[in-house]
């Protein structure tokens, strides 16, 4: 890949040894050349990685969603440090940062492209998603009917806490906990699960790439909130529906050569057995 001679480094102060690890990181960039900017503040200013060629961020995966949206809109990819616990979007580890960084800018990484979910309330507003896009009852976890449509075609009522439509990347997130599929984030789909349904044969859908979701309000006396990477929310027009959809819009993100997504899912969700304990055929 093409040597970063521009970056950017989003620090979060409040997690342990952030500051100092991105003390020697920048020193590390300075002595190859590479010009610098810092910031401790997300989410990002509009044109803040205007014009750069990476993005350093350094903080947990919650730091990362805050700097996402602004690295889509300007194309920059995003270099994950990971000072949180953990970490499936910050995939670079404190010691191998400070152990490849140097390679890194460079040139040696891949970059891996990740979608987005665009979201539109039907009052003009509208946002993306890298993880999910959860829609509840905007004042407490009490029960709601929303109706969901796929394409035009009624999928069902569900009767619930609410509804997460996560990316491939998000599987792994909200989804994960509420009972849904881990999706490989190189599948094209959306992972819709129910949050305690009140129909027990309630199950999460994957739908296709280009389809267009609708959700209705169908609950009296009810308004929805839509969290967006459960940092943003859109207010929705009454009887107006929520709208979702796979953007054309995708995050990059910079990883190591060596990178296995499988061996971080075995890592993070602290899965056991392997090849090596698997029985040999015939033993």
């Amino acid at each position: 890949m093409k040597p970063i001679r521009q970056l950017a480094f989003v620090v979060n102060e409040d997690k342990p040894g952030a500051v100092e690890l991105a003390r020697a990181l920048m020193a590390v960039a300075k002595a190859a050349g590479v010009r610098r900017k810092l910031t401790t503040r997300f989410p990002l200013s509009r044109g803040f990685l205007r014009g750069l060629d990476a993005c350093c961020v350094i903080g947990g995966d919650g730091t990362l969603l805050g700097v996402a949206r602004e690295a889509v809109r300007e194309q920059v990819p995003i270099i994950g440090v990971n000072r949180g616990s953990l970490g499936f979007l910050t995939t670079f580890s404190a010691d191998e940062a400070r152990a490849h960084f140097g390679d890194l800018l460079g040139g040696a990484y891949k970059v891996a492209h990740r979608s987005m979910l665009t979201c539109a309330t039907g009052t003009g507003a509208h946002d993306l998603a890298l993880n999910d896009v959860l829609i509840k009852d905007e004042v407490n976890s009490r029960l709601v009917r929303l109706e969901v449509v796929a394409d035009g075609e009624l999928v069902t009522d569900y009767y619930c806490d609410g509804l997460i439509f996560s990316t491939p990347t998000g599987s792994t997130a909200y989804n994960l906990s509420a009972g849904g599929p881990l999706v490989h984030p190189a599948a094209a789909v959306i992972a819709m699960t129910p949050i305690c349904p009140h129909t027990l044969s309630n199950r999460s859908i994957i739908f296709r790439e280009n389809v267009r979701l609708r959700v209705y309000n169908r609950t009296a006396h009810s308004r929805l909130l839509v969290a967006l990477d459960g940092q943003r929310n859109l207010k929705v027009g009454i009887g107006s529906p929520v709208e979702i959809s796979i953007s054309k819009l995708r995050l990059s993100l910079v990883q190591r050569l060596a990178y296995s997504h499988f061996a971080v899912v075995r890592t993070k969700l602290k899965w056991n057995g392997g090849a090596a304990e698997a029985p040999r055929p015939g033993a």
